[in-house]
């Protein structure tokens, strides 16, 4: 896990979690096929050939308003309650602050290294810096129609009790219903009991479950299928599931059982760069995709517009389909379902 962009601030007693602006909170239904800006404009993979995987300081401001020039729906991006890189050093937020550029003075500050996922630790560098910043500042200085996916972020092998949770989460509500306004919002973690708790602690902003699919194995068994996922989300009255694609691609029935249980369906992970998997993606129902070439997959999902000639008693008319979805008979998609899992078994 590599050090994100967040916000810490003075932790809240568990019984001062601030009030709903809104009444009671609404049912949450995803309006149409969305694409969402991963950690803003695209995550960093240092180590990539592909100069558009290093372009732009991820988590960063720079990196969210630069996704806002698409055609996007939501940014996503990280957000932990308490600072610490690799669980071995623990951060203050003006420590954590003090690491790359730094907005006054314009002086370059601590060198920012990240670990690879071979183990390498190499620096963080990109074509555009940007300072690292805090929830609060996201609010203040991103684009005010542009939707914040906010990652509950928790590590993977510690097991947390409900009072640190609770201490954790009620510090990112103050923060969210001081400065978020009219901005849609979407919480996600894939911590089970967040989760369940975000949910209890407020009733304004959908929760999504976030899980690998099946594609890692964790010791805690709600975090190892979207069976599990879904069992889950039932259980605490959550409203989505956001899987690795891999996992839906593996298991492709999975999506109607999702959808049978009213729940939105969103994706993330590399396949989610590639228009031909988004596009298949948009054929089964799933309700959009996290990702990281924002350009790129917000002109593919645009070509999914396209003009019908219709004929009606007056003549021809031409109406716009919005998504509108090839001509495969049922047999032909049921073909397709069974063949991508054999695809991808990678």
């Amino acid at each position: 896990m590599a050090l994100k962009a967040l916000h810490v601030s003075d932790i809240p007693s568990i019984d001062i979690v601030p009030e709903s602006p809104f009444s009671d909170g609404v049912e949450f239904k995803v309006p149409k096929f969305v694409v969402i800006g991963h950690r803003g404009h695209g995550m960093n993979a240092l180590q990539s050939l592909d100069r558009r995987m290093r372009a732009i300081k991820e988590n960063s401001i720079m990196s969210f308003n630069a996704a806002a020039n698409f055609p996007i729906d939501f940014v996503e991006f990280d957000v932990q309650g308490v600072v610490f890189e690799k669980r071995i050093t623990e951060l203050c937020l003006s420590e954590f602050l003090a690491y790359g550029p730094q907005r006054e003075g314009g002086n370059d500050g601590k060198i920012l290294v990240r670990k690879t996922k071979d183990g390498k630790i190499v620096q963080w560098e990109v074509e555009q810096d940007d300072p690292l910043c805090t929830l609060e500042e996201a609010f203040l200085n991103v684009e005010p129609s542009l939707g914040f996916n906010i990652e509950l972020k928790f590590d993977d092998h510690i097991v947390y009790d409900q009072d640190y949770l609770a201490h954790v989460l009620n510090a990112i509500l103050k923060v969210v219903f001081d400065h978020a306004k009219n901005r849609p919002i979407i919480f996600s973690t894939f911590q089970p009991d967040a989760a369940s708790l975000v949910k209890k602690l407020q009733s304004t902003y959908p929760v999504f479950f976030l899980t690998n699919g099946g594609c890692e194995i964790y010791e805690d068994e709600r975090r190892n299928s979207l069976e599990e996922a879904l069992k889950l989300c039932l259980e605490n009255g959550l409203q989505g599931i956001v899987s690795e694609i891999k996992g839906i691609f593996r298991n492709p029935g999975i999506v109607s059982k999702i959808k049978e249980s009213e729940l939105s369906l969103l994706t993330y992970g590399s396949l989610n760069n590639v228009p031909e998997a988004v596009y298949m993606q948009h054929l089964m129902g799933i309700d959009g995709v996290i990702v990281d070439l924002v350009q790129e997959i917000t002109e593919a999902v645009t070509n999914l517009i396209t003009s019908a000639m219709v004929i009606d008693e007056e003549g021809l008319n031409e109406k716009l389909q919005l998504h509108s979805k090839p001509k495969f008979s049922q047999h032909e998609l049921s073909f397709l379902l069974k063949l991508i899992p054999q695809l991808i078994q990678i």
